[in-house]
């Protein structure tokens, strides 16, 4: 009873924390547009968001492994990003917008991670691919459904807004967090305590779980971790610019309907994420990783091709049904990361250290993306910008048929401690 409200409860959880991330990214934006920011003074400022938000994966994800109770370090975070929404409607100056910037970077790196953590810790090992699956379908419906509301929000009252709805909504996640039961202990700690009630030795419960205490370096020297952070690199090296890209070709063709087409262009994938993502925790269980891995990333060369036919022909509209295919990979990307790290380093005192550095490598990997596609796309043209990112996608997809490996979890309870 017990855990079926805690998994109920973190279903809330992922939907009210998508709701509450939803604002952060093209609203702050336009809210410091509005304020009569330049383009240059406001792509620095999200700039030092992102800087911050990478310099952050490490630390933050070592933070939540140190520390016993991960929902105080969700807690933490979330009062950290109601301060940062309320910094951001309180006033759009500088050093305000600053603060705002580097305080959500770094409380949207302890978040992921301590999110995964309790999830892990409300789980088995064997069931984690549908609770990843189930948290990012709630997640996707949170960010479809608040990205509608804060649009109109922002153009019936005021962008000024959407930040105090921000902070707003991230009360109900409080709640929802409180509901989840407050034993978060990670699986080794656990099964150590139930090897005690048995009257078994830790070591012989922790030897026959496959668990063990993980250095630093073991970690680090892991092959598995550092050929999925190179997928993670290519993946947003390819998607990261792509939306961005196709967006400037939009309102370069387009005179009506700009923010329709943009808006749809966000909100679809949503929704195929929120329909695919249990499907695709099932299925890694099911089929093991890389089948999963694969299908999710071909989709970004494919995608990247037919932006670059639409921007061709001159259709915008075709843009919306082209970005569905955002909604796959999203769906794919999203579970699979936290479950891999499982596989990695789940149990082993390092899961969310894991996360962090995947989280690093999709920085760096973003950061890569928009800078070379702008640069390609200023000197040779959107088409060929576009061709580049299918290129990264396309060697996405050989690393991970050919250097990836495809475990199964099938984590059982050791029989000297099992009941």
């Amino acid at each position: 009873m017990v855990i079926a409200r805690s998994l109920r409860a973190l279903d809330w959880l992922n939907f009210f924390i998508a709701n509450v991330q939803t604002s952060f990214g093209p609203f702050v934006a336009s809210y410091l547009a509005a304020n009569k920011w330049t383009q240059g003074e406001i792509g620095l400022m999200l700039s030092v968001g992102t800087i911050s938000a990478m310099a952050s994966q490490l630390p933050a994800g070592a933070l939540v492994d140190a520390l016993r109770n991960k929902k105080s370090a969700a807690a933490a975070a979330i009062i950290a990003i109601i301060v940062s929404a309320l910094l951001l409607g309180a006033s759009p100056t500088f050093v305000v917008v600053f603060a705002a910037e580097v305080l959500h970077g770094f409380a949207s790196c302890m978040l992921v991670p301590a999110m995964a953590a309790i999830s892990l810790a409300l789980v088995s090992r064997a069931d984690l691919g549908n609770r990843l699956g189930r948290n990012a379908r709630w997640a996707s419906i949170g960010s479809a459904l608040t990205a509608a509301l804060m649009g109109v929000f922002g153009e019936y009252l005021s962008l000024r807004s959407v930040f105090f709805l921000t902070a707003a909504l991230a009360l109900p996640a409080l709640v929802a967090l409180n509901m989840i039961h407050h034993e978060m202990a990670p699986i080794v700690p656990r099964m150590k305590k139930a090897a005690a009630k048995a009257g078994a030795s830790i070591a012989e419960a922790v030897s026959v779980a496959g668990e063990r205490p993980e250095s630093l370096r073991d970690l680090v020297r892991d092959p598995r971790l550092l050929t999925f952070a190179a997928c993670v690199v290519l993946f947003h090296l390819s998607n990261a610019a792509m939306l961005n890209l196709a967006a400037g070709e939009v309102t370069a063709h387009m005179g009506d309907n700009v923010q329709l087409v943009i808006a749809a262009c966000i909100i679809v994938p949503q929704f195929i994420v929120a329909g695919l993502s249990p499907w695709v925790g099932q299925q890694a269980q099911n089929w093991g990783r890389r089948p999963v891995l694969i299908l999710g990333f071909s989709a970004l060369p494919l995608r990247a091709l037919l932006f670059a036919a639409a921007s061709s022909a001159s259709s915008p509209h075709l843009l919306v049904p082209v970005q569905m295919l955002d909604g796959i990979s999203a769906a794919v990307f999203g579970v699979m990361l936290p479950l891999i790290a499982a596989d990695v380093a789940g149990g082993k005192g390092r899961y969310n250290l894991c996360i962090g550095f995947f989280g690093l490598a999709a920085g760096v990997g973003a950061t890569l993306s928009t800078a070379i596609a702008g640069f390609v796309a200023d000197k040779f043209g959107v088409n060929t910008s576009f061709f580049g990112l299918a290129a990264a996608g396309a060697l996405a997809v050989a690393l991970v048929w050919l250097a990836m490996p495809a475990p199964r979890c099938r984590l059982t309870k050791p029989p000297s401690i099992r009941k």
